[in-house]
């Protein structure tokens, strides 16, 4: 099979803290920002890796969303709960410092866990966990 991770989606409350954040911060490129105000789909990936993109979207857009269930993502995401993403680097440490530096939230400091993998965590604009980890 050829089978390829095309894009994943994560949630943002504010697109531009969320495009800075992606953008100005991680080093992302943007692909494509479509819609307007809140209501903007932002299409981001590393330079790169034209094939894998993150489509930051707004989470309660969809139809069929209820108020109860908008009532409840809007509580999940700002626990940090709704959404994540696991990314990779070969210099864990500088990242870590960019990241901190430019002001996300530092939720973990560069670890070696129990597992074998060293990385860290940071929660972006919108409450989503961004953990990065360090490859050989």
């Amino acid at each position: 099979m050829d089978i390829i991770i095309h894009s994943s989606f994560l949630p943002h409350a504010d697109p531009e803290a969320s495009l800075t954040f992606y953008r100005d911060t991680l080093g992302f490129e943007v692909r494509k920002d479509v819609g307007q105000g809140e209501m903007r789909w932002i299409t981001v990936g590393p330079v790169d890796q034209p094939a894998t993109s993150i489509v930051l979207h707004p989470p309660t857009a969809a139809p069929g969303v209820t108020d109860e269930e908008r009532r409840t993502i809007a509580e999940m995401m700002a626990k940090g709960t709704y959404a994540s993403i696991l990314l990779s680097t070969s210099d864990l440490d500088g990242v870590f410092e960019r990241v901190r530096a430019d002001g996300a939230e530092v939720v973990q400091e560069p670890t070696v866990q129990p597992y074998g993998v060293r990385d860290c965590a940071f929660r972006d604009p919108a409450g989503n966990m961004v953990r990065i980890d360090e490859r050989a």
